[in-house]
């Protein structure tokens, strides 16, 4: 959420970076302001109301050891009048601030001065290729084929215990994917950051917190009974690991990653590509979480983007990175960057990570701040895909394929216990 005193000084730079990220409503930006004024004026008047109350009450005091009675029981009755007057303007700005704070969380982040224009995902902007694409044979299968071929991945029985999107890994395919988790996690542990193991459920204000509610697409999945919500990335339990906290300026940056299940609706979602793994409302994911001074948020960016090319470098597989355009950025991000595998058999490109920096955004929400000598001032927080299994497992599986079998990266060897699937 942006800071009202933000708002307040760069209305025009506020609807200017609404716009650029599609939102509509900027109308809204003026009401907020508007409403920010009656409350400051309203509070004006409160704490007008409690110095008037706390001269009374001194007087009433010098009133009665002056054996003044009387005059002090009327300043009594006034003290009771300022009293009635102030419980009146409270709820007046309790209900101003409601308002205020309704709208507000409906305006997106700021997006970085380098973001492009552009409304659509064909807006965005490719800064790097990198890997030389396979070249398959005639013959070669796509991974749901290959999935049934050699027994990994059973999507028919997924169906049947819960719906589609919901796929059962056997043998080695659930080998294959346990050894990229563990691949993943060792990888982001050499290089820094501390694992986590969090839950899988969040409440109302770890959602919140991270941007996720409101649920403006209908991608979470709300546990009624409980008031609970399946989290849909592990970065909302990482970040609120800090929530409503006071950092010391000594112990950042911190770095976390974990691994967890994640569940998104994906609600609208049909055609050739959500075939197969391309498109899950339930898959895992290791996540890089950063919390950094705002002076380095921007190279711990560029530190993420290095570890995540790091990785798909390591399992041999052609990427991209793109910029993404202002609006196909997420609702609380500034700047984000997408990494693309290719999918040989698809012949299409495939999203398994984003890493975005959401500057103070989350952190305003979260109340996180950091504490440098006698200066507060809110963190960034930044997060990553490091990385979403799902489609990393199907262009392995396409791009490796050969007339002998599923050929195993070197690095994810030592996990698999074998380099072969056949």
């Amino acid at each position: 959420m942006l800071e009202i005193k933000f708002v307040r000084e760069n209305v025009e730079a506020v609807k200017a970076g609404a716009l650029k990220k599609g939102f509509k409503n900027v109308e809204s930006i003026d009401e907020i302001i508007n409403l920010d004024d009656e409350r400051r004026s309203i509070q004006k008047q409160l704490d007008d109301s409690l110095a008037e109350m706390n001269v009374l009450s001194k007087t009433i005091g010098e009133l009665f050891k002056e054996g003044k009675a009387q005059e002090a029981n009327e300043a009594k009755a006034k003290t009771a009048d300022v009293k009635e007057r102030s419980a009146g303007l409270k709820v007046e700005h309790d209900n101003i601030a409601e308002k205020l704070n309704d709208l507000l969380v409906q305006i997106p982040n700021m997006p970085h001065e380098s973001v492009p224009n552009g409304l659509a995902e064909t807006d965005n902007e490719i800064i790097k290729e990198v890997g030389v694409m396979p070249q398959l044979a005639a013959d070669a299968k796509p991974h749901w084929d290959l999935a049934e071929k050699y027994h990994l991945i059973d999507f028919e029985k997924g169906v049947k215990i819960a719906g589609a999107g919901f796929p059962v890994y056997m043998g080695k395919g659930a080998r294959l994917q346990r050894a990229l988790i563990a691949f993943f996690l060792d990888e982001a542990g050499k290089a820094g950051y501390t694992e986590v193991q969090p839950p899988v459920l969040a409440n109302k204000d770890s959602a919140y917190a991270t941007g996720q509610l409101p649920d403006k697409e209908g991608q979470m999945y709300y546990v009624t009974a409980d008031d609970l919500y399946l989290i849909p990335t592990s970065e909302v339990p990482l970040t609120n690991l800090y929530r409503s906290q006071v950092v010391a300026a000594a112990d950042l940056p911190i770095s976390i990653t974990g691994h967890s299940q994640c569940f998104r609706r994906e609600a609208g979602s049909y055609g050739k590509e959500v075939r197969g793994l391309n498109r899950l409302h339930q898959f895992d994911k290791v996540e890089i979480v950063r919390i950094e001074r705002p002076e380095n948020s921007y190279n711990a960016l560029k530190g993420m983007l290095d570890h995540v090319e790091g990785l798909l470098d390591k399992l041999g597989l052609p990427y991209r990175i793109l910029r993404l355009c202002g609006g196909d950025l997420t609702f609380a991000s500034a700047l984000t960057y997408d990494f693309e595998v290719y999918s040989a058999a698809q012949k299409m490109w495939l999203e398994v990570s984003s890493c975005s920096n959401f500057e103070t955004f989350q952190s305003n929400r979260l109340k996180l701040r950091v504490k440098d000598g006698k200066d507060k001032f809110l963190a960034h927080t930044l997060n990553g895909s490091a990385i979403a299994l799902p489609r990393i497992m199907a262009s392995l599986i396409e791009n490796n394929q050969t007339e002998n079998g599923i050929r195993i990266p070197e690095a994810l060897i030592p996990y698999t216990g074998f380099d072969l699937i056949s």
